[in-house]
């Protein structure tokens, strides 16, 4: 019932529904959208002017971020960005919120870029997939960003610090802000929260000094939403499939059709169910869970019953959801594959041109 309600909001919220009762719905949020777009308005402004304090941490801050909740694929982008500076030589240290983990709140030191030293149900999903899947990356989590920076600069003596899902994290400076769009609908339906995706309103993009437009199609023109920002267009390609319990990746693409049941617990999974089906797998079913879910018996009986009813060889699932899927027995993970993705940006020369400049000026 809660995963049918996020559906029809999330629909909804994207502007893919437009029937009378849908039109209804939204003129009956729309007051509360108003409001929250004049307090998110007024937050920014009292930042801007000093009255809200906002804080700078003695090495550059790179914050990338989004201004809707969900689904644009800010971790691809933060590990493709991570790749980048630790090929440079750069000590790099991500800061994150550690949504959904156990110390969510606290500061605390994930990884020191040779030991990951929390699971994800300490740290979350999110920072623990960077921290174990790019050797030399530190994380550290903590709702206080700027806190979090300090016990970095304290314990690891970071160069330069990766502020993930930062754009609306006004409380600490950043010296380069990366804001993602998703290239079908960048903002939406238009409204801010509750009647729509936005977290501020749209004009809020303004802030960025560099625009990443997401899951575009290859060799898409540029998007009209950047305007004079620079821009970048990317998408997400699944590079290979990792068995969950070790072993040799599965070749891509897979030379025979196989039967496949597909399953996700991130915010939008679409896009990822269309790309296992160009790769040329039989989609026999899929399934998608709550953002950030935990895989309980529960969760982990419907995909094996679905498995058996429709009969799939094979269950695909996201880097991120199998981090959460480590401790399954070899009876139960044997069937499971975890799709790899990396970020594919057609012209990276804005990207690297922001990145130079600002690592430039400030050695």
């Amino acid at each position: 019932m809660k995963d049918s309600f996020s559906t029809y909001w999330r629909d909804l919220a994207e502007g893919r529904r437009s029937q009378p009762g849908d039109r209804l719905l939204i003129l009956l949020l729309a007051p509360f959208s108003l409001a929250y777009s004049i307090v998110q308005r007024v937050r920014a402004g009292f930042f801007k002017l000093g009255i809200l304090k906002s804080n700078r941490l003695p090495r550059p801050v790179i914050s990338i971020g989004n201004i809707t909740v969900g689904g644009t694929g800010k971790t691809p982008v933060t590990a493709h960005i991570a790749h980048l500076l630790l090929r440079q030589g750069y000590r790099v240290a991500v800061l994150s919120r550690g949504y959904g983990g156990s110390l969510e709140g606290q500061t605390v030191v994930v990884s020191d870029g040779a030991t990951v030293m929390l699971g994800p149900a300490e740290c979350g999903d999110e920072p623990y997939l960077l921290a174990s899947t790019i050797p030399g990356l530190m994380v550290v989590i903590g709702s206080d960003r700027y806190a979090a920076g300090l016990l970095a600069m304290r314990q690891l003596s970071p160069d330069v610090f990766l502020l993930d899902d930062g754009f609306q994290h006004l409380r600490l400076r950043r010296d380069l802000d990366i804001l993602l769009l998703d290239h079908s609908r960048p903002y939406g339906n238009g409204w801010t929260l509750p009647a729509g995706l936005l977290r501020e309103p749209a004009g809020a993009g303004k802030r960025a000094d560099l625009i990443i437009h997401t899951r575009c199609p290859q060799g898409a023109a540029d998007h009209p939403a950047t305007g004079a920002t620079p821009a970048c267009n990317a998408r997400h390609r699944i590079v290979d499939l990792q068995p969950l319990l070790g072993g040799d990746p599965l070749p891509l693409p897979y030379p025979a059709p196989r039967k496949v049941l597909a399953f996700a617990g991130i915010a939008d999974p679409a896009g990822f169910f269309e790309e296992l089906q160009s790769l040329g797998f039989e989609l026999v079913h899929t399934i998608r869970f709550p953002d950030h879910t935990t895989y309980d018996e529960s969760e982990l009986a419907i995909i094996f019953d679905s498995m058996r009813h429709h009969r799939a060889e094979l269950a695909i699932t996201t880097e991120k959801d199998g981090v959460k899927l480590k401790g399954l027995s070899s009876d139960r993970g044997a069937a499971i594959m975890l799709a790899r993705l990396e970020l594919v940006i057609d012209d990276p020369s804005p990207l690297h041109e922001c990145l130079r400049n600002l690592l430039q000026n400030k050695r």
